[in-house]
């Protein structure tokens, strides 16, 4: 980066985003080779920047001139971002990752004491029980189906994530197909503006539920951590903030992870040999599973573009100017394939790959996810127990035949049909 004033402003057009999500890795390809910065067209018509590149995404999002608040977001400001935007809950959401400076070393420092690596690790007995239970039901699900398949995703990569942060949170049983259902509009990208407003009203509703459920009856959750939290002298959370970060642990808590999960097995079975690797063990110093998750993490990031962040003045970006107060992704699918950072091979799936190659996935900087070892705990357990159970596990149709999820925000298929083998 520099001071913006040498590079001229970039000349090419702007790429639009596509708000299904296709074709994201074939995509990143030509927009690394734009530029490190490259100029989109997000829905709406709105005009944005997407950082493609690991080592300028990194001095990105850790620049003393980029912010977080939407209050920088000049489109917003100015009124020229229209009514149900898709992408309005990103900016406007209050809570760790719309905040900047003291108020974001507040709220993070509130949350942080909820969400203890105690209370994290506390929870290893539980996942472990969960994934059983899951796996059960994904070998009936299998075993009723005609031709055998069952999908991952319905069976084992959403309930399990879903199930430990709504457990986690104290959100009671009732709440939480309907809590991944609007969940599910909020991150999509093809949203109508109708359905926008409605689902964002909606998980209000529903998190207002949670929040008043737990404040009536507290309990050994973070809901009721943060509600206490929250009423103690001095820094405490609003109601919106309490909200915003409710929403920001049900959104984050499991769709990152069920996606992870989905990619992960995917992944394996697109690569026997990496599968076979891990299974064997190789040797005392051999690949983990652990290490499968680092690398999908690294090769087919669950999180692809994410919003925003914005220059508090017009910042350079390798030949690229961003004006002040536009809105910028970051692609962490992008970064992951760099071969700047990665070499050569960055598209190959290796999880041999030494750890000074890992990916930015979980963020960088001031905004690293907070449940990352959460998502790591999760991911490992359940790959690990369903190839010890399932080690001929195969994905039912070509890879060109999945969907992905209708968002350029996530990243994976809406459904991994599976045959266990």
């Amino acid at each position: 980066m520099t001071d913006g004033r040498c590079p001229v402003p970039h000349a090419a057009p702007p790429h639009r985003l596509d708000p299904t999500g296709a074709a994201q890795h074939a995509v990143n390809d030509r927009l690394r080779a734009r530029g490190a910065a490259v100029p989109i067209l997000l829905p709406g018509e709105v005009p944005g920047y997407a950082i493609t590149r690991h080592e300028e995404l990194k001095e990105f999002v850790t620049h003393p001139d980029v912010a977080k608040n939407a209050c920088h977001f000049a489109a917003l400001r100015s009124g020229g971002i229209p009514p149900g935007w898709p992408l309005a809950t990103f900016a406007t959401v209050q809570g760790m990752t719309t905040a900047d400076g003291a108020d974001h070393r507040r709220l993070r420092s509130l949350v942080t004491r909820a969400f203890t690596p105690r209370r994290v690790e506390a929870m290893r007995p539980a996942i472990e029980e969960l994934t059983e239970t899951l796996l059960d039901g994904l070998e009936r699900a299998a075993a009723g189906a005609p031709d055998g398949v069952a999908d991952l995703r319905r069976h084992l990569a959403l309930p399990l994530p879903m199930g430990v942060i709504c457990r986690m949170l104290g959100v009671d049983a009732e709440h939480q197909d309907r809590l991944h259902e609007v969940s599910n509009e909020i991150v999509s990208t093809r949203t109508t503006p109708e359905r926008v407003v409605a689902a964002n009203r909606e998980m209000v509703a529903l998190l207002g539920q949670v929040a008043a459920a737990r404040l009536a009856s507290p309990g050994d959750d973070l809901t009721s951590a943060l509600i206490a939290a929250r009423e103690e002298n001095g820094d405490r959370l609003s109601e919106s903030e309490l909200i915003g970060t409710l929403l920001l642990m049900i959104v984050a808590g499991h769709e990152t992870t069920l996606s992870l999960i989905t990619n992960a097995v995917r992944a394996l079975c697109d690569h026997r040999d990496q599968l076979e690797l891990v299974r064997a063990g190789a040797g005392p110093h051999g690949p983990t599973w652990a290490d499968v998750v680092e690398e999908t993490l690294r090769w087919d990031s669950p999180v692809s573009y994410f919003p925003f962040r914005y220059p508090t003045r017009d910042l350079a970006v390798g030949d690229t100017v961003i004006p002040r107060g536009a809105p910028v992704l970051v692609s962490y699918t992008s970064a992951g394939r760099d071969p700047r950072a990665h070499g050569a091979d960055a598209d190959r799936f290796d999880i041999t790959r030494p750890a000074a190659t890992r990916h930015v996935s979980f963020g960088h900087g001031a905004h690293y996810c907070l449940g990352a070892p959460l998502a790591r705990m999760e991911a490992t357990i359940a790959l690990e127990a369903l190839f010890t159970r399932f080690p001929a596990l195969e994905v039912a149709v070509p890879d060109a035949e999945l969907v992905p999820h209708p968002s350029f925000v996530g990243n994976s298929p809406v459904e991994l049909p599976v045959r266990l083998g």
